[in-house]
């Protein structure tokens, strides 16, 4: 996730599990393992025959004006000469996965009705399936989103839980960011300390960027990647990720659950709250269960919210995956189930794009969703975790023409 993000993910996610190949709740006793690793030499993704093709009537009935502002924002993505970097991957070349976009866009904006739309996506594309976590194609969808928060320059009693600058000894990998350690004065790279040490320690004073009001909303912050900030002042400041050290993460869902403080039907980031609330040393304790710690940097907010190719990410229409094996900036076809603000649960079946990417989405079967801004979204990314299928579309070879003729 990048100025969002360490995914962006919600509190609530990590049961980790993988079941069967429908779209499911996960039941409170089910635990597969989502985050299982891409197996050696294995790619993330398959060819799926025509006649296996989903159903993407709904997708075509939901598009709107915000598939194509993010659809925008990918192709503008891809004309930047930095992003022929990350190709090719899975087998698509830079100049595919742009194509790929751009004749999607056309084809949307031009077919004149469904069937002509779906007769010119068959003709033309090819669809892939992520493998899953299981090998069945089985991914969980999570939700994440950029929050609004209170915060100031410096400690007040009304705010006094830091958010850090990125430490200058912290070590990432040049080309995907990922963290490698901490470099110490003789030059040698090692593990960085745990979150319960580097704050016992205060290992960061003096590297503070600003304060918000509790520990919990630090740690909302730190697992969303990016913030909108109301500073005491009257300002509007945006801060967003800038690195992380190199522990396990480890979700506070799932710290909840097995401390028992909560049922699995009743998680949400709302209940966390008033958990913490009760007992902020209970919850502090769980937090420090996840081990990674996140760093922070201002910006002008011009893009906000950002993600990982650095574009506005769009509310239900862009999704964050693990970049390290899924091809950046593409089409997705997003086949699961979300809760509307009252808690009922639908169907979800749309385009999306893949513009992000999170600290915790580290395999074929994880995928998470980026729900929007605010309060709202806050709580539908709080309550959103569902089983479902991850398609990507990308052009036949022989389609390239279609774009460039």
């Amino acid at each position: 996730m990048t100025i969002r993000f360490l995914t962006l993910l919600t509190l609530s996610i990590t049961l980790m599990s993988c079941s069967s190949k429908q779209t499911t709740e996960l039941p409170a006793h089910h635990q597969p393992n989502y985050t299982r690793p891409l197996p050696d030499g294995e790619r993330a993704l398959r060819l799926v025959s025509i006649q296996e093709w989903p159903d993407l009537e709904h997708a075509w009935d939901s598009r709107d004006l915000f598939l194509q502002d993010s659809l925008d924002m990918s192709i503008g993505w891809f004309d930047a000469p930095s992003s022929k970097q990350w190709f090719p991957m899975e087998g698509v070349s830079h100049e595919q996965a742009k194509n790929s976009v751009i004749a999607f866009k056309t084809i949307l904006k031009e077919s004149p009705t469904k069937e002509a739309f779906l007769d010119a996506i068959e003709d033309h594309f090819n669809l892939y399936e992520s493998v899953g976590c299981d090998d069945n194609g089985t991914v969980l969808f999570t939700g994440y989103y950029s929050p609004d928060f209170h915060a100031s320059t410096s400690p007040t009693p009304e705010f006094q839980s830091p958010l850090y600058q990125r430490p200058i000894e912290l070590v990432s990998h040049p080309k995907t960011g990922a963290p490698l350690g901490r470099q110490l004065p003789s030059g040698e790279i090692t593990t960085w300390p745990t979150r319960a040490e580097i704050e016992a320690q205060e290992l960061f004073k003096g590297n503070e960027l600003v304060w918000v009001s509790d520990h919990l909303d630090a740690y909302t912050i730190q697992v969303n990647g990016s913030a909108r900030l109301r500073m005491d002042d009257g300002n509007i400041c945006y801060i967003g990720y800038a690195g992380k050290t190199d522990r396990p993460y480890k979700g506070l869902g799932e710290s909840v659950l097995e401390a028992k403080l909560v049922s699995p039907d009743k998680l949400s980031l709302r209940e966390i709250r008033k958990l913490y609330d009760k007992n902020p040393a209970q919850i502090s304790e769980l937090i420090n269960k996840n081990e990674s710690y996140v760093f922070f940097q201002e910006y002008d907010g011009s893009n906000w919210p950002a993600g990982s190719l650095g574009v506005p990410v769009t509310a239900r229409r862009s999704v964050a995956t693990d970049k390290s094996i899924f091809p950046r900036g593409g089409i997705v076809l997003v086949d699961t189930s979300v809760h509307t603000i009252t808690g009922k649960k639908e169907p979800f079946v749309q385009f999306m794009v893949d513009q992000d990417t999170g600290g915790a989405i580290r395999a074929p079967g994880r995928c998470d969703l980026f729900m929007g801004v605010g309060a709202t979204a806050g709580i539908k990314a709080g309550k959103q975790y569902s089983e479902g299928k991850l398609y990507y579309l990308f052009l036949k070879p022989n389609s390239i023409a279609f774009v460039n003729p």
